[in-house]
């Protein structure tokens, strides 16, 4: 039978239970104090785990004869970015070019567009006063004298989002270059008994992110592709520029498809009535094919999360930090649904 404790010992117990408090305070105040930077180095983790399959499979080339069977790993990772610079830079030779007249000649049929919309407005009695787009965009609450600081703002952010991607590929290219040294310290930090558990766990979140990753680059794709072929065939003017922001779109969940299909009804609203109700259809019928047969083979099937788990981390994502919250939930989900698995195994 254990002797009751002192009061000296109760009162250390006290005090150390006060100084962990209060360190966990201030651990919880400094993350908050440099979120963001923190959810840059997630994201970089998303990536360089996401990245890590590939990184390893240009390790392992034969193709080349470079004096043994494997690829140094900086090299290989090297190969991988400039391989997604290429890509990028071959759909930008065949994108721009027809986006950048086609973005042109919209701006150019812009104030007929309008006009036309307006006069329709006026006769079925929705709107009472005519107005010209200068005057329509001057009595927007960034039109007036706000508009110098709404344009700067939008340049700062510009930039920012792009110190920001930078930031990430370059952290993802070192977390990817100590991917093995920081993988076993991590695991070092686990009783012996344990590793095994968390080196077979780390092993299934890589492949769950990198599924996650091809697949939502796979669904831009594919739903970029079937917007072109639909509206060119429904002859949709500058459907180019509409496909385009419909695969971007679909990289954001939840609220990117309706919002990339918003310019697409209002250029086809310009056109003619029906052109409306075909557009909406078509991305109506899209949406549930998308939904239906593609995101569930995709994310259910490759990265093995239910569609409650997806529903439930896209709610909180967006809650806590907007779009980018919803952007990663899916991974997130994933990540915490292997610690889950892994923490309540028997």
């Amino acid at each position: 039978m254990s002797s009751p404790r002192t009061t000296a010992e109760i009162k250390s117990l006290i005090r150390w239970t006060i100084a962990m408090v209060f360190l966990a305070i201030v651990f919880f105040w400094c993350a908050y104090l440099v979120r963001g930077v923190l959810l840059l180095v997630y994201c970089a983790m998303l990536l360089a785990i996401g990245f890590s399959p590939i990184v390893r499979l240009i390790e392992r080339q034969t193709l080349l004869p470079i004096g043994s069977a494997r690829f140094p790993r900086w090299l290989a990772i090297l190969v991988l970015y400039i391989g997604i610079l290429g890509a990028l830079t071959l759909i930008g030779f065949l994108v721009i070019p027809p986006l950048v007249h086609q973005a042109q000649s919209f701006w150019n049929a812009l104030p007929g567009m309008f006009e036309r919309a307006q006069q329709f407005l006026i006769s079925k009695g929705i709107i009472a006063e005519h107005l010209t787009l200068r005057e329509a965009v001057a009595k927007t609450p960034a039109g007036g004298g706000d508009a110098a600081g709404a344009i700067a703002g939008a340049v700062v952010n510009v930039v920012g989002g792009i110190f920001g991607v930078v930031t990430i590929l370059i952290l993802t290219f070192y977390l990817l270059v100590e991917t093995s040294s920081l993988r076993d310290t991590f695991i070092r930090l686990f009783p012996k008994e344990q590793r095994n558990r968390v080196r077979d766990a780390g092993h299934e979140v890589t492949l769950k992110v990198s599924a996650w990753l091809g697949g939502q680059l796979l669904l831009g794709a594919i739903i970029g592709t079937s917007s072109a072929i639909g509206l060119w065939a429904l002859g949709i003017p500058f459907f180019y520029v509409l496909a385009l922001l419909s695969g971007i779109g679909e990289l954001i969940p939840v609220i990117g498809p309706f919002l990339s299909a918003i310019p697409a009804l209002a250029v086809a609203s310009t056109v003619s009535l029906d052109k409306v109700a075909f557009v909406a259809i078509f991305f109506i019928v899209q949406q549930q094919f998308e939904n239906h047969l593609l995101v569930p083979r995709i994310m259910s099937k490759q990265v093995g999360v239910s569609a409650v788990t997806v529903i439930v981390a896209l709610l909180i994502g967006g809650s806590l930090l907007g779009i980018v919250g919803a952007l990663l939930a899916v991974p997130t989900a994933a990540i915490l649904q292997v610690i889950a698995t892994e923490v309540l195994k028997d």
